[in-house]
């Protein structure tokens, strides 16, 4: 069975934007079709350690087969993939995070991993981009994410960075050039 959902980015060392890119790349490869991103977002850091590189993150739209916990492996296989080191502070600075935000209406919990993500409604660098790609989206117990937005008031700005990820890229299938005929 597909499933529909949608994962975070962010990367606040090395060549950002690279490193989101790369990370859309690896998931292609994962059979996590990416059928959209959202533009990317300059963000202060949110959370336990504050003093460190602003962030760029991004909302992709995805579909696979893969079941909550197979996702959330891929994501952390992802993160590897681009260089993020296992085992580091968290809240830290990194490479690249690649967040299970949403999948497919499901509700879900263990020790892991919750769905929908528990701060999806209450972190702007999420929602924004997250509205970008849906302006409608609801949350399986019916909350619009719209309507969370306007309480965060004006904390965690979010500035607009640049253009969307490139996505589909990586799952196109190589083909070799065909000969052309001339006619004389």
């Amino acid at each position: 069975m597909t499933r529909g959902g949608y994962l975070g980015l962010g990367s606040n060392l090395g060549e950002r934007r690279a490193n989101l890119q790369a990370a859309v790349e690896e998931l292609a490869r994962r059979e996590v079709d990416v059928l959209a991103s959202s533009a990317t977002y300059d963000t202060d850091p949110v959370g336990e350690v504050l003093d460190q590189p602003d962030f760029l993150n991004a909302c992709l739209r995805v579909s696979t087969r893969h079941e909550p916990e197979q996702l959330l492996d891929v994501a952390k296989e992802v993160e590897r993939a681009v260089g993020r080191a296992p085992g580091a502070r968290r809240h830290g600075p990194r490479i690249v995070d690649v967040d299970v935000l949403l999948l497919d209406g499901t509700t879900y919990s263990s020790e892991r991993l919750r769905l929908p993500h528990p701060e999806v409604l209450s972190r702007r660098f999420v929602l924004v981009p997250l509205l970008e790609l849906d302006p409608e989206l609801t949350l399986p117990d019916g909350r619009r994410a719209a309507d969370a937005l306007p309480a965060l008031g004006t904390t965690q700005p979010v500035r607009f960075a640049g253009a969307p990820l490139t996505v589909g890229r990586a799952r196109r299938p190589r083909t070799r050039p065909t000969a052309r005929c001339s006619r004389p």
